[in-house]
């Protein structure tokens, strides 16, 4: 699975349920809508971000990336 954020523009941030029910019927499994800033995150399997750019209201949909440090005791800090 790939984890994304979509962000939905300001004209669709009233009908925000409906983009959630458009996103989970193109696969996308919601984890969280941050209402207020018209973000949804969530996950789809891989290869089909695509779908969910189709969406009525959908501005972007970006990967989300993840990076982790060295522990401390390693040689490279």
């Amino acid at each position: 699975m790939t984890h994304v954020s979509v962000t939905v523009d300001d004209g669709h941030l009233a009908a925000l349920d409906g983009v959630v029910q458009e996103l989970r019927a193109r696969g996308m499994q919601v984890d969280q809508v941050l209402d207020g800033l018209g973000i949804i995150t969530g996950s789809v399997p891989h290869g089909t971000l695509g779908a969910l750019t189709g969406v009525d209201g959908v501005v972007s949909v970006d990967e989300q990336r993840g990076f982790q440090l060295p522990p401390p005791e390693s040689p490279v800090q």
